[in-house]
């Protein structure tokens, strides 16, 4: 935060400071600190309010207390048997005595000395010898003693013990008192920090400047202050991050791209072909695609869908009409699984179209076109590639080598977790094409995410909602069981896998504890694990059947392997971690179990019983509670009666927060901003505000401070 178009001072590092050395500084860096600005923008998670100064004679119980006394006694000893030190002394006014004792800090007997006067707030126990303070946070106030009955602490520039006082995250051998020390003497200095944020919004939203908003985060004079100051900072940085995407979206429609004309006759006699019907929002969302592919310039659009709502043919509709222009199209996916999944698919529904479709995976190319049907050598397909063949192309990581070269592509498809970031998007928009067109860029999501949220992390793209099911689809049959019930659920696993169909069994974690478990105590697990549980179901449940395992620690080709059983039948259930959530599309998949279901947000539960349902067959997910308390059964009964993922996504927000959804380490948003999506009242206002901005001041030649805190903000974020 705040670099590149701030003073000097913010740029000096933190080992300027006084007392930061090198143990510090390894402390310091650990919590991402290194310079002047890093300490700053650490912000306080919460605040603590000591409480009133006490007598020492009116502390009679146990509790938190505040006291003003003189050191009587202070020493150090090692603990008998342990290599722990154990500070102790004699704290006392003039009502009486009482006992201090700190562990492991053994330093503080020289911050302490005997006959200083200090303040001393913390928690006081009952010990075998009385009442004793323990640990107690403190501020010596005078080195030699001093008349303090009467003392004004309003006069004692005090940081811990007094007023509101700041709680920082913290690590190993730094407190929150440490990080107090050293920022506060730094806010006498936040006056020379010039403004960035346009006078106007701050006008507008009532926010406080950049100055007050440093002090009052620190150490504010209420919780009100505090507020304001946390709510400034988050609103700047979700107004960078909206000019940073609406800037993007400008400079995208800058460049240019082949303008593919909507062949309308075309596209109905393809659909004549499928052997379904498309849903009203799969036809508004490919006409939108169509539309956008006619421009002059990248199309940039998310093709944000819930589970089952039928996204892969909408991606064919616009393959098929890039490659009927003359232009080459590719498709991206996470895994070979999915891949291989997508090229049968594309094969099966493109056929009548007579258009070419290659699989293109690290070890293996596939073609399928007029004449050709099978695997093929890499040079042949590189070849056909310069060659400016029209071909769909279709596969993992591998279509992106530095070797594979696309003389006339068109289209760009990206499916679900590559989950691509904004500099990779404006890279693949730019392109490499002799002819200086930029290839159209459609990304698909199956997370149902909230709008608000999908236009503050995808901002420079346009969006296209899914919501409906296509049709002949069931409604998922979505159930909460009890332990009383799993024989019976068992026996039903059983009458669906002896019908051909298929079965998913969820659980949370890899692997148990060391420890041996009865099967009692396993049973009571709150979270059961793939390992023990698929050997438990193989051995003692289902003997007769072959059961597949899946998770996240297994070598590619063991997942690849475990998934192509499964599809076969061969392993007709799969025991498997949440790596499922996303892509796999297996028809005869009808039954998801879901165990310790209340250890996942409601978005994932959604994922996993999108995981079945995908043909006509009736399907069931059955939610198993790992706690079984009432407020995780009520969450779990609310799930099983919502089947709109978008309002669980609008439920999953407010509840577990966005990074649910983008992930929080991932994301590349500032922390700040990051737990702010919730605020959709603050993202709304915030996108109002950049948008404004732009229209008076395009360039923010105005606003030089805003332009070079803006630079310094785009390099700082990737939103993958």
């Amino acid at each position: 935060m705040y670099h590149k178009d701030m003073p000097s001072f913010l740029d000096d590092p933190v080992s300027i400071l006084r007392g930061v050395g090198a143990y510090y500084i390894k402390k310091l860096t650990k919590l991402g600190i290194v310079t002047i600005e890093d300490l700053l923008s650490h912000f306080p998670v919460r605040y603590e309010t000591p409480p009133q100064v006490t007598k020492i004679s009116e502390i009679i119980s146990p509790g938190i207390y505040t006291v003003v006394a003189d050191v009587k006694t202070i020493q150090v000893r090692r603990a008998f048997r342990r290599r722990l030190f154990i500070v102790e002394g004699t704290l006392g006014d003039s009502t009486g005595n009482i006992k201090v004792v700190w562990f492991g800090q053994s330093y503080l007997a020289r911050s302490i000395p005997t006959g200083s006067v200090g303040v001393f707030s913390g928690k006081v126990s009952e010990t075998k010898n009385g009442l004793s303070l323990q640990g107690p946070t403190y501020e010596i106030i005078s080195r030699t003693p001093i008349d303090h009955e009467h003392i004004d602490l309003d006069r004692y520039d005090l940081k811990h013990t007094s007023g509101l006082v700041p709680v920082y995250p913290e690590t190993r051998g730094l407190t929150s008192r440490g990080i107090r020390f050293l920022i506060k003497p730094l806010l006498t200095r936040v006056e020379e920090i010039p403004e960035w944020m346009p006078e106007s919004i701050l006008r507008t939203s009532g926010l406080p400047g950049i100055g007050k908003s440093f002090r009052d985060i620190h150490f504010p004079d209420s919780l009100e202050d505090a507020l304001k100051a946390r709510t400034r900072f988050a609103f700047g940085e979700l107004f960078l991050l909206q000019l940073f995407l609406l800037l993007a979206r400008k400079n995208n429609q800058k460049l240019s791209a082949p303008a593919i004309a909507v062949d309308i006759p075309g596209v109905k006699e393809f659909l004549k072909t499928l052997p379904f019907t498309l849903t009203i929002g799969q036809k508004r969302a490919a006409w939108d695609i169509l539309q956008d592919m006619a421009g002059s310039f990248p199309m940039n659009r998310l093709l944000n869908g819930d589970v089952g709502s039928g996204k892969t043919v909408i991606a064919f509709i616009a393959a098929l009409q890039a490659l009927r222009a003359g232009y080459q199209a590719v498709l991206l996916v996470p895994t070979e699984v999915l891949a291989r999944q997508h090229f049968e698919r594309a094969k099966q529904l493109l056929s009548p179209a007579c258009v070419s479709v290659a699989l293109c995976l690290s070890k293996e190319i596939q073609i399928s076109t007029e004449g050709m049907n099978g695997e093929i050598k890499r040079s042949s397909f590189l070849s056909l590639l310069i060659e400016k063949t029209p071909l769909f192309v279709i596969g993992t990581h591998a279509v992106i080598q530095k070797d594979v070269r696309f003389s006339r592509l068109g289209l760009v498809i990206v499916d679900e977790q590559h989950r691509f970031g904004i500099h990779q998007r404006q890279a693949l928009l730019k392109g490499k094409e002799k002819d200086g067109n930029a290839p159209h860029l459609l990304t698909m999501t199956a997370t149902p995410i909230p709008r608000t949220l999908a236009l503050t992390i995808w901002g420079d793209l346009d969006i296209s909602l899914l919501s409906e099911f296509p049709m002949g689809r069931k409604q998922i049959i979505t159930k909460v069981m009890s332990e009383m019930r799993r024989a019976a659920l068992y026996a039903f696993v059983r009458k669906e896998a002896a019908s051909g169909n298929r079965i998913f069994i969820i659980c949370p974690r890899i692997e148990e504890p060391e420890k041996e478990l009865t099967y009692t105590e396993y049973l009571r697990l709150d979270t059961k694990a793939v390992k023990q549980e698929h050997e438990r179901l193989q051995q003692k449940v289902f003997p007769e059947l072959r059961l597949g395992i899946l998770h996240g620690k297994l070598k590619s080709l063991e997942k690849e392997s475990a998934m192509r059983d499964f599809m076969s039948g061969k392993t007709p259930i799969l025991v498997s971690t949440s790596v499922i959530e996303v892509g796999v599309d297996v028809p005869d998949a009808t039954v998801m179990i879901i165990e310790g279901a209340d250890h996942f947000g409601l978005a994932q539960l959604h994922q996993f019983r999108g995981r079945v349902g995908r043909s006509e067959k009736q399907s069931y997910c059955f939610l198993l509670s790992g706690t079984g308390t009432k407020t995780a059964l009520e969450r779990l009964t609310g799930f099983a009666k919502t089947h709109d993922g978008f309002a669980l996504a609008e439920q999953d927000l407010k509840s577990r927060g966005p990074g649910e959804f983008v992930g929080t380490k991932q994301s590349g948003i500032p922390d700040l901003a990051m737990s702010s999506l919730k605020d959709t009242s603050l993202v709304v206002a915030a996108r109002t505000s950049a948008q404004k901005l732009l229209e008076h001041d395009p360039s923010l030649k105005i606003f030089p401070f805003l332009k070079k805190r803006l630079a310094g903000f785009g390099g700082e974020i990737h939103l993958e």
